[in-house]
């Protein structure tokens, strides 16, 4: 069975973009369309339950693209049919798996245009998050920037070479693919592909060898036009079904709690790998993980969770 995920509405998009780390680095303001002291994460999670998107608990995994910009070799990874008239699939989670699995996924965030600021001291990395993922042994799915490979070329290197995790395809410049997403630049619809594509490249000059053909929408934020325009990279784009709420979060206890309610079998986590803008994710890591291998669940990249669905 082909599956396809329709775009997300405007609300939800914008839940998205709050929770994703990418829509903040900029320093957005609130959005005028919410409503202050509302919980924006609720929408995220509550959408799972509309009609539409019930669809997502559906998957179909094809036979893994192998083929980067260019014609680079990829990995062997599954990915989805392509949707109604070629539109890039989604996948946000896995459905009825044969076991509690779970995929932790991580956005090593940088835009186009922060090298100042990381130039002045600013980390957008986090090595010590990295470090205690191999410490638990927990296999990860890192989406990263190619302008972050570009900051952090051995590390990326590191990550890119390490069987332990999967490297999947955040955009070169982590501007926004719609014109809605919380302030971010946007990328010209004729430029996406060439976003994306760029990021492949990136992952290649810093030595990166185990890129997969996934990718996901700087803020979470994509529409017809996005999926249209970035087909023809045959990527599947990947979302999520648990917002950690760890962008920018100094309590740890609130992304463990937020990461532990909202997990299911078959679940996709969202957290970042920014040091600067999410400071409390190697602390919050470190107690998620033995809870939830406590509760019976197992730890995989979102490749596995694809083919074991």
């Amino acid at each position: 069975m082909i599956v396809y995920f329709p775009p997300v509405t405007t609300s939800a998009r914008r839940c998205a973009a709050i929770a994703a780390l990418g829509a903040v680095l900029v320093g957005c303001g609130a959005d005028p369309g919410t409503t202050s002291g509302a919980d924006p994460r609720a929408a995220v999670l509550g959408a799972s339950t509309s009609p539409t998107a019930s669809k997502l608990d559906a998957v179909s995994p094809q036979p893994g693209n192998t083929r980067g910009p260019g014609g680079r070799q990829l990995p062997q990874a599954p990915t989805l049919a392509p949707g109604p008239h070629g539109l890039t699939p989604l996948f946000r989670r896995a459905a009825a798996p044969a076991a509690r699995t779970v995929a932790l996924t991580f956005d090593a965030d940088m835009t186009a245009d922060q090298g100042p600021r990381a130039a002045q001291g600013e980390r957008f990395d986090n090595p010590g998050l990295i470090a205690a993922l191999r410490a638990l042994k927990i296999p990860a799915t890192v989406f990263m920037t190619g302008r972050w490979a570009e900051e952090y070329p051995a590390q990326a290197k590191a990550i890119g070479t390490d069987p332990l995790f999967e490297t999947a395809n955040h955009s070169y410049s982590h501007h926004a693919f719609t014109a809605d997403c919380y302030g971010l630049p946007v990328v010209a619809a004729n430029d996406m592909r060439a976003d994306v594509e760029r990021a492949f490249t990136a992952f290649e000059k810093a030595g990166v060898r185990n890129a997969v053909p996934y990718f996901r929408f700087p803020g979470g934020c994509y529409d017809d036009h996005a999926l249209r325009a970035i087909a023809p990279t045959q990527v599947t784009a990947v979302q999520w079904d648990v917002v950690s709420g760890d962008a920018f979060a100094t309590d740890a206890d609130a992304v463990v709690a937020e990461v532990l309610r909202g997990v299911r079998p078959g679940s996709v986590v969202v957290m970042h790998c920014t040091r600067s803008a999410a400071p409390v994710t190697e602390e919050a890591v470190r107690r998620i993980v033995p809870e939830l291998r406590r509760r019976g669940y197992r730890f995989v990249k979102v490749s596995d969770l694809m083919r074991r669905s």
